[in-house]
């Protein structure tokens, strides 16, 4: 694993006949990825990002802070 001012690179990871990866134990470790965890898939013409559910469900809950009720 290396890191640059918070930025990783974990290796590469393959497409199993299935369609899943592992993702790498140092990855896992870094941000607190669990058995049984979700994971948002998001992406663009760019690449894909994966995010716990739980850091965009504190996002969706500030927004809706924000809303007249």
């Amino acid at each position: 694993m290396e890191e640059n001012d918070g930025k990783y690179i974990f290796g590469v990871v393959k497409v199993g006949d299935k369609g899943q990866i592992v993702i790498p134990r140092d990855a896992r470790k870094v941000y607190n990825i669990n058995p049984g965890d979700a994971l948002l898939l998001l992406g663009d013409q760019k690449g894909m990002a994966l995010l716990k559910t739980e850091i965009f469900q504190s996002a969706i809950d500030q927004v809706m802070e924000g809303l007249p009720k």
